[in-house]
């Protein structure tokens, strides 16, 4: 029986993509800074570790824990709408230690048993805001992108070690808490300067018909770790789809 680790897989994607593989018979790995067995139905292919990505030590406490794994999503990230200008530096590495640096670590901590393995799947979620600009989102995007880009030279490192990584790229998840879960590091991101720009952009966010749906990315990262020859770009969701289309 083969087994997946999930970070932040206590809501959303991360909990989404738990069930789906516990549903396909896998032994799961859902880890979350603070454990919430009662999110999941009794299985005793579970388990639910207590992890923090952006602390070396839960990472280390984690990995020496669960054993061998045969595929890693890293889907553990943080939020945020905002105007640069209005966005505190403390903010924006607050983004990027849990979204970049984060999913760097958790992948760093987890090669050596992959290569000595010979075998596995790493799949990064990051989003569809990096097929195309989008205002309000310069830093989360920014430390999404980064994850694109360290993923593509990766796979070119792993590759001789029957590695695979794959990225999953969903587009906006209004069923998820991502909003939500955002709006603590909001307070005072949109200076008075730019507010009739925002209250356009609020405005035509709620005109979009087409949404990523928590399970398009469970079943995408599903492909991902299963079907060594789909491309190293998944888009998940409607949007997503069609923002690939669109950037060719």
């Amino acid at each position: 029986m083969k087994t997946v680790m999930i970070t932040g897989a206590s809501t959303g994607f991360g909990l989404e993509t738990a069930k789906y593989f516990l549903a396909k018979g896998w032994q799961v790995v859902a880890t979350m800074r603070s454990p919430k067995p009662d999110n999941f139905s009794e299985s005793p292919n579970l388990r639910v570790v207590k992890l923090d990505v952006t602390d070396p030590e839960s990472i280390e406490r984690a990995v020496e824990s669960i054993g061998p794994v045969d595929v890693l999503v890293n889907n553990a990230g943080v939020g945020l709408l905002s105007i640069v200008e209005g966005t505190p530096m403390e903010t924006i590495r607050e983004i990027f230690e849990t979204n970049t640096l984060g999913t760097i670590a958790m992948t760093h901590a987890m090669l050596a048993h992959f290569r000595d393995q010979r075998s596995g799947v790493i799949v990064n979620v990051t989003s569809a805001t990096t097929y195309q600009p989008h205002p309000l989102l310069a830093v989360y995007t920014a430390s999404k992108a980064a994850v694109n880009a360290f993923s593509e030279s990766l796979a070119l490192e792993l590759a001789q070690f029957n590695v695979r990584i794959k990225l999953v790229i969903p587009g906006r998840a209004p069923e998820t808490p991502f909003s939500k879960n955002a709006q603590s590091r909001m307070e005072g991101a949109f200076p008075e300067a730019y507010s009739g720009f925002v209250e356009g952009i609020f405005g035509r966010m709620g005109e979009a018909s087409m949404v990523t749906h928590p399970a398009d990315v469970a079943e995408a990262i599903w492909q991902a770790a299963t079907d060594p020859n789909v491309p190293l770009r998944l888009p998940a969701g409607a949007d997503a789809h069609a923002m690939s289309r669109a950037t060719g």
